[in-house]
């Protein structure tokens, strides 16, 4: 039973990794994942300066996460000069290193991390109509490095196929889908207030409740474009990751359950995946890829 897999180049002796988050937000916190037997590495977002996060910045509810999280709150210079370092030398699989979020931030900062990464996942959190944000986010990523770049979009753009083409055009190697889903809102009736520390209480959804969100959104960006998909929303189970493989995933991302139930849930859903495939007849991952078909 062959369940690995292949992403711009990257060879992945399994599709499953982290997504950026919590999860991955220094050395020890990566370690504890990549000892899951994890495929690859996808460290928390970085940008040119420290997030300033409310607290608190996640609530469990409902087999999700509500969550008001940002990017990194340690400053870019922690990485560049310790944790960076620290991964690159610790880990011997795939770095994907994430960062955001305007092109003169991602032209600032690639360089000063490119020796680390083995791939680039760019955030955006774009929420807009024009898709001309994405082309330029990636095409400013494409000036800086020869190595592969996945762009992360948001499921609230208007056309998920037009912005992944976008993406694509400016030199995206591969497409992350999808971004978490709000605003949304949680209400502790006994005081009527929310369980996150943000100004309005509001958050953003992640985890099993997004999973057909994230699933329809996969299946629209592998039929509108030729690169690979890295699907994330709502993975929880072996069976769901092979959904997204299905759906046209080449390799998936999983943080919120990991979030609920801990960094050991990687390796039990990794060790779940040959066992689903055997139920399926399916001898190699790789032909699971882009199956379901609903043309007809």
């Amino acid at each position: 039973m062959d369940i690995s897999t292949e992403i711009a180049g990257l060879k992945l002796e399994n599709p499953l990794m982290p997504a950026a988050g919590p999860l991955t937000g220094n050395p020890k916190l990566i370690e504890r994942a990549a000892g899951q037997g994890v495929g690859a590495i996808v460290t928390k977002t970085i940008s040119t300066e420290a997030a300033e996060v409310s607290k608190p910045a996640i609530a469990k509810l409902n087999g999700g996460v509500l969550n008001c999280e940002k990017w990194s709150e340690d400053p870019p210079e922690r990485w560049i000069d310790d944790y960076f370092p620290t991964i690159a030398r610790e880990n011997d699989v795939p770095l994907v290193l994430s960062l955001g979020y305007n092109p003169d931030q991602i032209r600032e900062l690639l360089p000063e991390i490119e020796e680390f990464a083995s791939a680039f996942e760019l955030s955006s959190h774009y929420l807009g109509r024009d898709p001309e944000p994405i082309r330029n986010i990636a095409a400013a990523a494409s000036e800086k490095t020869d190595k592969p770049i996945f762009v992360k979009l948001s499921p609230h753009v208007p056309d998920l196929g037009e912005f992944a083409s976008a993406a694509v055009k400016g030199g995206a190697a591969g497409i992350v889908a999808i971004n978490s889903v709000g605003p949304g809102l949680e209400i502790d009736l006994d005081d009527l207030t929310s369980p996150l520390g943000s100004d309005d209480g509001y958050g953003w959804l992640s985890g099993p409740p997004i999973k057909p969100l994230a699933l329809q959104a996969v299946n629209e960006v592998y039929n509108a474009v030729d690169v690979p998909v890295i699907g994330v929303g709502g993975i929880a189970s072996a069976r769901d990751l092979l959904q997204f493989v299905a759906a046209g995933a080449s390799a998936t991302q999983m943080l919120s359950h990991a979030i609920s139930e801990g960094a050991d849930a990687y390796g039990k859903i990794i060790d779940g995946v040959p066992k689903e495939l055997e139920k399926l007849e399916v001898d190699n991952l790789t032909d699971l890829i882009g199956k379901y078909d609903n043309s007809s």
